[in-house]
C-alpha cells in the first residue's frame, strides 16, 4: 500500500513567508499548499482535508480566528496558528479557538518544522484516518458508566453528552483520566501536552483546566474533578458517580 504524501496547508498572505515555509516543508518531505485568503483557504480544507494547517491570524476574505472555528465545526486536522505578538497567544488560549499550537512572528522556520513533526507523529499515534475524517472507521473508544473516550475523534462524552473540548484540552482530559488519583505538575502536563511547543507557557494549562473545569460544569454543574495541588500541580480524583443531570 502507497503512503499517501503529508500535506501541509499554509494559509498566509505574505508571498514571501508562505514561500519560505513551503520551501522548507518541501526539504523536510511535506507537499505544501499556499493560500492568502481565509475564505478560499475554508473551501480548501473542505475539500482537500490537509494533514495539517499553517495559519496566520491576520487574513483577507476571513481571519484566523473565524477560520479556525469554522474548521473545527467539521475536522480536527492539526492547526497551527502564527501571530505577530506574544500577548495575543494568552487572548486566543482564552478564545478557545481549538488550535494545537501557537508561533509568534519572527520565528525560525527549522523551529516551524520541528513542531509540525512533534503534531504529526503525535497525532499519527492516536488517529487511524490521516485526513482526520468525522467519519473514520474503526475508532478505538474507551467506555464507562459515566464517560465515553472516543480517541480517533478526539471526543469525549460526559453523561452522554459531547465535551466540546479543543485538542490540548481533549489531551489534557484524557490523560487524567487514564491517570486517576496522581498528581502532575505544570511542567509535566505542558511537557504532555505541548512537547516542542516553547511559547506555550504554565499560564496556558491553568487556562486550559479552567477551560475544561467550565466545560464539565454545564453538564455536571457541581462536579469538580480536578483539583489544583497546592505547590506541585494538578489531580483528578474523578467524577462523581452519584451525580444526576
Amino acid at each position: 500500500m502507497l503512503n499517501t504524501p503529508t500535506e501541509i496547508l499554509i494559509v498566509e498572505d505574505e508571498p514571501d513567508l508562505a514561500s519560505l515555509i513551503a520551501d522548507y516543508a518541501h526539504a523536510s518531505g511535506y507537499q505544501s499548499t499556499i493560500i492568502g485568503d481565509g475564505q478560499v483557504a475554508l473551501a480548501q480544507v473542505r475539500q482537500k482535508r490537509p494533514d495539517l494547517i499553517v495559519l496566520d491570524l491576520m487574513l483577507p476574505g476571513l481571519d484566523g480566528i473565524s477560520l479556525c472555528r469554522a474548521v473545527r465545526t467539521f475536522s480536527q486536522v492539526p492547526i497551527i496558528m502564527v501571530t505577530a505578538k506574544v500577548e495575543e497567544i494568552d487572548r486566543l488560549l482564552g478564545l478557545e479557538i481549538g488550535a494545537d499550537d501557537y508561533l509568534c512572528k519572527p520565528f525560525s522556520p527549522r523551529e516551524l518544522m520541528a513542531r509540525i513533526k512533534v503534531i504529526l507523529r503525535r497525532v499519527s499515534n492516536t488517529v487511524p484516518n490521516n485526513r482526520y475524517s468525522d467519519q473514520a472507521i474503526n475508532r478505538e473508544s474507551e467506555q464507562s458508566d459515566l464517560v465515553r473516550i472516543d480517541h480517533a475523534a478526539y471526543q469525549i462524552y460526559l453523561d452522554q453528552q459531547l465535551l466540546e473540548l479543543t485538542r490540548s484540552e481533549f489531551l489534557l482530559l484524557e490523560h487524567f483520566i487514564q491517570h486517576p488519583g496522581q498528581v502532575f505538575s505544570r511542567a509535566q502536563l505542558l511537557n504532555f501536552v505541548a512537547q516542542d511547543s516553547l511559547d506555550v507557557t504554565d499560564r496556558a494549562i491553568d487556562s486550559h483546566i479552567k477551560n475544561i473545569r467550565k466545560k464539565i460544569a454545564q453538564i455536571r454543574a457541581d462536579d469538580n474533578p480536578i483539583h489544583a495541588i497546592y505547590g506541585l500541580g494538578y489531580r483528578f480524583d474523578g467524577f462523581n458517580h452519584s451525580k444526576i443531570n
